[in-house]
């Protein structure tokens, strides 16, 4: 799968799984909502129950910026149509007074209309994909 494939793939999914490390190596994986914009991808932490908002993705972000995003498709019944790909690159938090934090969550709030209803009040992330890679089997749908 070519670069292009691999990023219209991903920027048509409706949620992905960002993988952030900490210091030591120890991985976190969390399901996101997401925008993209060029090669630049957003997400923010919403409303959804939390126990914090000092999130593990933040904080691993803070010590290591780099990070994968992945999509995937499956079909249990048809392994030709199975596919997947993964966004690598650098991610930072926006802060509050950034322009490019508004035009993601304005990106964000055209993406999903649960956003629309209830904004996301919490911290953005930005991140700046290096790398698009993927893989299907014969065809992929």
């Amino acid at each position: 799968m070519d670069r292009a494939e691999a990023r219209g793939r991903f920027a048509a999914a409706r949620v992905a799984r960002l993988a952030t490390a900490d210091f030591s190596g120890q991985p976190h994986l969390v399901a996101i909502c997401f925008a993209l914009d060029g090669d630049t991808l957003y997400t923010a932490v919403d409303q959804k129950p939390k126990t914090t908002m000092s999130l593990r993705r933040l904080k691993n972000l803070t010590m290591n910026s780099r990070c994968s995003m992945l999509v995937d498709h499956y079909e249990d019944d048809d392994w030709e149509r199975l596919w997947w790909v993964r966004a690598d690159g650098a991610g930072r938090e926006l802060r509050a007074d950034e322009p490019e934090r508004e035009r993601a969550l304005e990106l964000l709030l055209e993406r999903y209309e649960r956003y629309r209803r209830d904004a996301p009040a919490g911290p953005v992330i930005a991140v700046d994909v290096e790398r698009w890679v993927g893989w299907a089997a014969a065809g992929g749908p």
